[in-house]
C-alpha cells in the first residue's frame, strides 16, 4: 500500500515513521524542508505537493493543527481533487466533526472514503507505537487502512459513522482539560502550604489521587520559564478543543453540566495564564 502523511510534527514525525517501519511505501509533504530532511535517509518519497503526494497513494494521513488546516491542505492544497477512486483520506487531526463530514461530500461522488482517526498519547505513545486512535467512518474503509493505523496504534478502535472519532476525543479532551485545572489547582494548594512541588507530584502519582493531568500540570509549570512556546501551543490546543465541543453542545441543546461549567473555568484560567 502506498501511504502518504502530512503533518509532521512532534506527534506526526514518529507516526510517518512507524509507517514506513511496518513496510510501507511512505510519502512525504511538508511546507517546511526541514521537516523533511529526518526522512532523508528513510527511502520515504518527497512530494512537491499535496496534489502530487495524492496522486501516487492510496492512503492519506492529515495530521496538521486545526480546521483551516486541514481545509487548506486536502481541498485548497488539491488533494482530494487528485485521489484515485478507492482511495482513503485519514483525518488524524483534532477538528469539528463538520469538518470531516465536508471533506466526505467532496470526495465520497469521487469514490474516496474519508475517515476521521483523532490519536491520543503526545509525542512518547508515538515512539513507542502505542497511540490511542479514534476512528469514524466506513467500516470497510477502517478496516482496509487498519493495518496503517495499527503501525502506531494501541489500541484502535472503529467507533461508528464519520465524526464518531472526533466526538470521542473533544469529550476526552474536556476531561482532560477539566483535570488539568484541578490538577494545577492542587498543586498550587500543595506549595502555598509549603510543601515543595515536584515531591508532591511524584508521591500523588504513586497514591489515589494520581492523574495524567497531574504530571502536565506539572510539566507545563515547569516549561513557564524555559519552552514557553511549545507551552503556548500545547494550552492553545486545549483551548480549541474546549471550543469546539461547546458549539457541539450548543447546537444539539446539551443543558448546562458540572463538565460542561468545569470545562468553562478551565479554558477561561488557560487563556487568562497564557
Amino acid at each position: 500500500m502506498e501511504v502518504g502523511f502530512i503533518g509532521l510534527g512532534s506527534q506526526g514525525a514518529p507516526m510517518a515513521r512507524m509507517i514506513g517501519r511496518a513496510g510501507f511505501a511512505l510519502h512525504l509533504w511538508a511546507r517546511r524542508r526541514a521537516s523533511l530532511e529526518p526522512f532523508e535517509d528513510s527511502g520515504a518519497r518527497f512530494a512537491a505537493d499535496p496534489a502530487e503526494l495524492a496522486a501516487a497513494c492510496d492512503l492519506v494521513c492529515l495530521c496538521v493543527r486545526d480546521d483551516a488546516d486541514v481545509i487548506g491542505v486536502a481541498r485548497d492544497g488539491g488533494l482530494i481533487a487528485a485521489l484515485r477512486r478507492g482511495a482513503a483520506l485519514v483525518v488524524h487531526s483534532t477538528v469539528h466533526p463538520d469538518t470531516c463530514r465536508e471533506l466526505e461530500a467532496e470526495a465520497a461522488p469521487r469514490g474516496i472514503d474519508v475517515l476521521d482517526a483523532p490519536v491520543s498519547g503526545g509525542p512518547g505513545p508515538a515512539l513507542e507505537g502505542t497511540l490511542t486512535v479514534m476512528v469514524g467512518g466506513r467500516r470497510e474503509a477502517f478496516e482496509r487502512c487498519l493495518p496503517v493505523f495499527e503501525s502506531y496504534g494501541d489500541p484502535v478502535v472503529h467507533l461508528g459513522p464519520l465524526g464518531s472519532g472526533q466526538l470521542c476525543k473533544l469529550i476526552n479532551n474536556a476531561l482532560f482539560t477539566a483535570n488539568l485545572k484541578l490538577a494545577s489547582d492542587g498543586l498550587s494548594l500543595a506549595e502555598s502550604l509549603g510543601l515543595e512541588g515536584s515531591a508532591f507530584v511524584e508521591l500523588v502519582q504513586r497514591s489515589s489521587g494520581a492523574s495524567f493531568a497531574l504530571g502536565a500540570a506539572h510539566a507545563f509549570r515547569a516549561a513557564e520559564g524555559t519552552d514557553q512556546g511549545r507551552r503556548s501551543r500545547a494550552l492553545a490546543n486545549v483551548v480549541k478543543d474546549a471550543r469546539i465541543l461547546e458549539t457541539l453542545c450548543d447546537a444539539a441543546g446539551e443543558p448546562s453540566s458540572d463538565l460542561r461549567e468545569t470545562l468553562r473555568r478551565a479554558a477561561a484560567w488557560i487563556d487568562n495564564d497564557d
